[in-house]
């Protein structure tokens, strides 16, 4: 088991979640967000059925960053309520995990 997780979290469009995944990284709030454009939502929102269009970002980040995290998607998210949850990355390249956790310290530099 490691520190690390991905959080998942639907955006309305492309601009948003551009916006969010960029100030995440910045903020090192994540090590890295992965827009996936063209998923298509369907839920029931205060009784009523929908089908949005939206983008999926995947937010690779830790647990030690996760309140602060939420606490940032809450504040900048232009939904009411966003889809914010997290799965634990159990294993994965030595290397790769390094440079997440390097990433989301306080010492990473962004030129």
């Amino acid at each position: 088991m490691t520190d690390a997780i991905i959080a998942f979290c639907t955006c309305p469009n492309a601009e948003v979640g551009h916006s969010l995944a960029k100030t995440l990284v910045t903020e090192q709030w994540a090590a890295c967000v992965n827009i996936l454009p063209g998923i298509q939502s369907v839920y029931v929102w205060d009784g009523s059925l929908y089908t949005d269009d939206e983008v999926l970002l995947i937010i690779k980040s830790t647990n030690h960053k996760w309140s602060g995290l939420q606490e940032r998607v809450k504040t900048l998210h232009p939904y009411e309520c966003p889809e914010l949850i997290t799965l634990p990355i159990e294993d994965g390249l030595p290397d790769y995990l390094t440079w997440l956790q390097a990433q989301t310290s306080s010492d990473a530099t962004i030129v």
